[in-house]
């Protein structure tokens, strides 16, 4: 069995005989998975490899970037372009397609980021990213310059046109996956060390409002909070203890995806985009669904 049902729903979403199937292993600590549709291709990363890898069905895998600054999150802005939370490079940056590496974003009010986690792109081209200090404590994943300069982790929006940041939220201190709604008026963010996941109404100038608990994150099994995606239902998968957690729109728990390896992130892909890639520790694995993610 590699799901477990806590609803009569899941199934639904999950079909009782999908089986997951590793696709890669042999990495250090994969996350950031990315699906790329004009290619056919999985782009993804190896924190503490600093490599970001590309994996092609039927070929396998090749290094795409290294050393990459120790990538974390990565998504693709309206352009088709490459985006990515630079981990121990304590930035946001975006690769061109000619292959230049753009920063975006370095620092706040004259302080330097923390550790950017994890971003998302809404349709207003805006990024939104979460910068914990993850990468400052952990070993393995810390920065050459360990000094935090800012007091607080963040939620912050990026405007890529001016490179002007806002400071969204600092009230999720372990804050790390984030996504939105397929409407977009919502805003998810988790909380690795808290196990839960936060919930924001998005105002029209895209800040954020009415702070709400969405769900708790439990489980006796190794794994927590941190990547997180929706379906074109509104559903929410999270990353969480033994696997991949589903919750409904309302936050009820409906069960889970059974990964062997603690997970780390997850993306949409395949031409359909109903296979969930989801990278975990040393590995990435895939599994066929019966719903339809967000494309990127």
């Amino acid at each position: 069995m590699f799901s477990e049902a806590g609803s009569q729903h899941f199934h639904d979403l999950v079909p009782n005989d999908a089986v997951l199937e590793r696709v890669t292993h042999g990495h250090i600590f994969t996350e950031g998975p990315v699906w790329n549709a004009r290619e056919g291709v999985l782009y993804f990363v190896d924190i503490i490899g600093d490599t970001i890898w590309k994996w092609t069905p039927g070929v396998g895998e090749s290094v795409f970037l290294r050393p990459s600054g120790k990538a974390n999150g990565m998504t693709y802005d309206r352009a088709g372009r490459l985006v990515v939370a630079g981990w121990t490079s304590r930035n946001v940056w975006r690769m061109d397609h000619d292959g230049v590496i753009v920063p975006l974003a370095m620092e706040y009010r004259g302080q330097k980021l923390n550790t950017p986690n994890d971003l998302v792109v809404k349709s207003d081209k805006n990024i939104y990213f979460t910068d914990a200090t993850g990468g400052l404590v952990i070993v393995g994943m810390e920065v050459d310059d360990i000094q935090q300069y800012r007091e607080s982790a963040a939620v912050f929006k990026l405007e890529p046109g001016t490179g002007e940041l806002t400071l969204l939220t600092n009230e999720i201190p372990g804050c790390n996956g984030l996504v939105f709604s397929p409407d977009e008026s919502i805003l998810y963010v988790n909380d690795t060390g808290g196990r839960y996941i936060q919930a924001y109404d998005v105002r029209a100038d895209g800040t954020l409002t009415n702070s709400r608990r969405f769900c708790n994150v439990i489980g006796d099994q190794p794994g927590n909070p941190d990547g997180m995606k929706v379906d074109v239902s509104g559903h929410v998968y999270c990353t969480g203890p033994g696997g991949v957690h589903v919750f409904d729109p309302s936050g009820a728990y409906l069960g889970r995806i059974l990964v062997p390896e603690p997970c780390s992130n997850m993306a949409w892909g395949d031409a359909d985009w109903q296979t969930l890639y989801i990278t975990a520790r040393s590995s990435v694995f895939r599994i066929r669904l019966s719903t339809v993610g967000i494309a990127v």
